[in-house]
């Protein structure tokens, strides 16, 4: 049933992007604590979504278990820690049946984000239900939804005005590059290779401003450099002895600060300017460690700065919500209807079957006895018209049994 499927989570809108950290699962512990998670909680079918605005796992509960409240077993998964009564249930938020494909309806298609629809979480959906297949916690029932998901984030970016205009957290962040190139001409460094830095690529060389690609793998970082013809270098070497830059824009999936003291020291005494390097973090957990930034008087603007200028923009652009609205709510009654096909279709195939057998039986019994005079064409016509009879006496139950899954 649609009930067994849920979400829990915590988003921007608690306390901050920044206050996620602490929510968010190590890259390499996410498969390990997905599986225990789905154990625990006798789930049948899971995916775990991270982004710098929210932090999500996505489930569907096995048959024959009743539905519950997991925020406790999720709040320790993601936290390492078992919560006090009552504190997992105020930290998280939890969404049920028709409101957990609602949320992510609305999550896919940007209208749930801190910048009204934005881009990148198109990606980063798609991406956390590939990895729930890679590890095998994924199910027809979550594949649906993500499929839908993923449909219905497409229309809205193309039948509405929505996807117009300043609609990734990384171009409002590189607007504050552009400025600070405007005043000071130089390079920027773009550290790790995410959909969040490749937009920044894009949109910076889309004005000529020049940059180069750091990330701990050379591969993937000469082929983002390839594309757009600049230099490249290894994360250890750009820490070691980096070169003169104005700007740096961060984003990986490190699980702690990768750019650190030592490193900001050493930009901080060589940009061509002479002042403090711009400094953009849009990483959770940070790629640049706030606490040096204070120690060393640098300005570092993080995901909490750049969500409260894209709230500033969301008022301005919530006019432009009502038709995607309305595109979400018609994809929730599809939805109904796709969910109850693809989950109860053998049902309904076993129920046209066996009215099939039963009229066959029937028309053969008939056939044998007060009916055993017919001729070839009249026997043919009699089998023929039984089969018609019994999908139309199948399509009866069958519309019923529809109509019943799809009200619950």
């Amino acid at each position: 049933m649609l009930e067994d499927l849920g979400i829990v989570g915590i988003s921007w809108q608690k306390n901050g992007s920044e206050s996620l950290d602490r929510y968010t699962l190590p890259r390499n512990k996410v498969v390990q604590r997905l599986r225990a998670l789905a154990k625990r909680a006798e789930l049948a079918e899971l995916a775990y979504l991270a982004t710098c605005n929210r932090v999500e796992v996505i489930f569907a509960h096995a048959a024959g278990t009743q539905a519950r409240d997991i925020r406790p077993l999720v709040y320790e998964l993601l936290t390492g820690e078992k919560p006090r009564p009552g504190e997992a249930e105020r930290a998280l938020r939890a969404w049920g049946g028709e409101g957990a494909v609602e949320h992510l309806f609305l999550v896919a298609a940007g209208l749930d984000s801190a910048c009204l629809g934005e881009t990148e979480i198109v990606g980063q959906v798609r991406n956390s239900s590939e990895l729930s297949i890679e590890i095998g916690l994924s199910g027809p029932r979550l594949r649906l939804l993500f499929e839908e998901s993923l449909k219905i984030a497409g229309r809205v970016r193309g039948e509405t005005q929505l996807g117009e205009g300043r609609v990734s957290l990384a171009e409002l962040a590189v607007d504050h590059i552009r400025e600070r190139i405007r005043r000071t001409p130089g390079q920027t460094a773009l550290i790790g290779i995410s959909p969040m830095t490749e937009r920044a690529a894009q949109s910076l060389a889309s004005t000529k401003t020049p940059f180069i690609i750091i990330n701990r793998s050379l591969d993937k970082a000469q082929i983002l450099a390839d594309r757009f013809g600049c230099l490249y270098l290894p994360l250890n070497e750009f820490c070691r002895k980096p070169p003169r830059i104005e700007a740096v824009f961060s984003c990986t999936g490190s699980s702690h600060a990768i750019i650190k003291e030592s490193t900001l020291e050493r930009l901080a005494a060589q940009t061509e300017s002479g002042q403090a390097p711009l400094l953009i973090d849009m990483s959770v957990p940070a790629d640049i460690d706030p606490v040096a930034c204070t120690k060393l008087a640098l300005k570092r603007i993080g995901m909490d700065e750049i969500t409260k200028e894209a709230q500033a923009n969301r008022l301005v652009r919530l006019n432009k919500t009502p038709q995607a609205r309305e595109l979400v709510d018609y994809a929730l009654i599809r939805f109904h209807e796709k969910f109850a096909e693809q989950v109860y279709g053998e049902l309904f195939g076993v129920l046209q079957q066996r009215y099939q057998h039963t009229a066959k039986e029937g028309v053969q019994r008939l056939l044998k006895k007060e009916l055993k005079d017919l001729g070839p064409k009249q026997r043919e016509a009699i089998e023929s018209w039984s089969r018609v009879l019994a999908r139309r006496f199948a399509h009866i139950p069958t519309l019923g049994l529809r109509g019943l899954l799809y009200e619950g």
